[in-house]
C-alpha cells in the first residue's frame, strides 16, 4: 500500500548513518527512512536541520533497508550547518515530493554538472536495469569537483554504457563544458531521450540542443521551496510549481516557460531575479 499524504508530509526524525566527503565542498549524507527509500529517481525531500532551517534536497542514492543518501554542496547557512554534522546526529526529513524521471527505451544520454549529478545517479541505476542504452556526460570545473564518478563508472560498466567527463580546466576528460561534449555526441548519434540536471545555464543549453536535434528532454529544476506541497508559490516558474508539477519537466513544459527558464528565479520575497 502506498504511503498517505499525512505520512509523506509528517516530519520524521532520523540519524545520519554515514558521511562521505566527495570533494572539498561536497559531502554525501546517508540516513535511514522507510518512505525515502521508496522514492523514485528525480523526486526530492525536505530536510530539517535543527535550529537552523528546512531545505529541499535531491536523493543521490535510493537503496534497500530503508537507506537513502543526499549529496550536498556547502553553499549557505543551512548546508554549512549540515556539513558540521557528524554520524549519529539527528536531522528531520519529509517527503518524497514531486514527480520523477520517466524511463525511456532506446538510446539515452544523461548530462549533468556539479551537484546536479546527484539525482541522475539513481536514474542511471534504473536505466541500467532496463533495455535502454546509456551515455552519461558528467561535467565540473576541475577533476576534484567531479562527483560520484567511480559509482557512475561502475553502474555503466555493467551494461557497456559510456561515461564521458568534461572539465573546464582540462584536468579530466574533455577540456570544456558538459554541453560541449553533448553537442558533439548529438551531432554524431541519434538519441531517443536526453536527461539533464545541473546549473540552469547548462540545462538551458541542453534544452536548445534537444530542440535543434529533435530529441525529447527531461530536466530536473531547482527553485526556492518552503512548503513543498504547492501552497506558498515560492517555487513558481511560469504557471508551474516546481514542487508539484516538477521538479522534472519535459521539453513541452519548458517551451511554455522558455522566457523565464534559464533567466529568472524568485527570491525569498517572491520577486523575480536574474539567475
Amino acid at each position: 500500500m502506498s504511503a498517505s499524504l499525512t505520512e509523506i508530509n509528517r516530519l520524521r526524525i532520523t540519524r545520519i548513518h554515514e558521511i562521505k566527503r566527495e570533494s572539498p565542498t561536497v559531502k554525501t549524507f546517508t540516513f535511514h527512512d522507510k518512505l525515502c527509500s521508496k522514492a523514485r529517481p528525480g523526486q526530492f525531500i525536505m530536510v530539517w536541520i535543527p535550529r537552523v532551517d528546512e531545505i529541499p534536497m535531491s536523493l543521490s542514492a535510493i537503496g534497500s533497508d530503508w537507506q537513502s543518501s543526499m549529496t550536498v554542496a556547502n553553499v549557505g547557512e543551512a548546508t554549512d550547518a549540515l556539513h558540521q554534522k557528524k554520524a549519529g546526529d539527528l536531522i528531520g526529513v519529509r517527503g518524497p515530493y514531486g514527480n520523477c524521471f520517466t524511463l525511456a527505451k532506446g538510446n539515452t544520454i544523461i548530462v549533468g554538472g556539479g551537484t546536479g549529478l546527484a539525482p541522475l545517479a539513481p536514474l542511471a541505476e534504473e536505466l541500467a536495469e532496463s533495455p535502454a542504452r546509456v551515455t552519461f556526460v558528467a561535467g565540473a570545473k576541475t577533476r576534484n569537483e567531479l562527483l560520484l564518478l567511480d559509482r557512475l563508472t561502475a553502474i555503466l560498466s555493467r551494461i557497456d554504457g559510456t561515461v564521458i567527463t568534461a572539465t573546464e580546466d582540462g584536468s579530466h576528460g574533455i577540456r570544456g563544458l558538459a554541453t560541449d561534449a553533448s553537442q558533439q555526441l548529438l551531432e554524431k548519434k541519434q538519441f531517443d531521450m536526453i536527461y539533464t540536471c545541473g546549473p540552469e545555464a547548462m540545462m538551458y543549453k541542453m534544452f536548445f540542443q534537444a530542440e535543434r536535434y529533435e530529441v525529447p528532454l527531461q530536466a530536473s529544476l531547482e527553485r526556492l521551496m518552503r512548503c513543498a506541497i504547492g501552497i506558498c508559490g515560492s517555487c513558481l516558474i511560469g504557471r508551474f510549481r516546481v514542487c508539484r508539477e516538477g521538479p522534472v519537466f519535459s521539453s513541452k513544459q519548458l517551451r511554455e516557460v522558455k522566457e523565464e527558464f534559464g533567466r529568472y528565479r524568485r527570491d525569498g520575497t517572491g520577486k523575480k531575479c536574474s539567475l
